[in-house]
């Protein structure tokens, strides 16, 4: 790997990894909602379940953006991604005219979830 593809790399995960941790920090603004939508979902115990998730986001997108811990932050980032895009972001079971904000989160989310996995695939790579 050049000098040149580790800036770029170096240049991506930070924007990724400080993007997906505040993107999470944004629950923290209006927990009381981030909890009513997990409840909305279907997510058993949301009082406790939505500020672990995202609390465990903000940890693993600075573990990315600090490259701390690059496996679990990457692998922990991945699982999130994985588990919230297809079960808070179904837009496909949404009433007709109300999947608009879930069918942009999701496709959001298969973005970051796409970076994630080739940051992971790095991580495993250099260690």
């Amino acid at each position: 790997m050049t000098d040149d593809d580790r800036s770029l790399s170096r240049l991506g995960r930070v924007a990724l990894g400080l993007g997906l941790a505040l993107q999470a920090t944004e629950d923290f603004r209006d927990m009381e909602d981030t909890v009513e939508y997990a409840e909305s979902a279907g997510v058993p115990m949301p009082e406790t379940l939505a500020p672990l998730a995202s609390g465990s986001m903000v940890a693993a997108g600075l573990g990315i953006a600090l490259w701390r811990l690059p496996r679990l932050a990457t692998a922990a980032a991945a699982t999130f991604l994985a588990v919230v895009t297809t079960t808070m972001h179904d837009f496909w079971n949404a009433e007709e005219g109300d999947g608009s904000g879930d069918r942009l989160a999701f496709f959001g989310n298969l973005a970051m979830f796409g970076g994630v996995l080739v940051f992971l695939r790095e991580a495993w790579q250099r260690e």
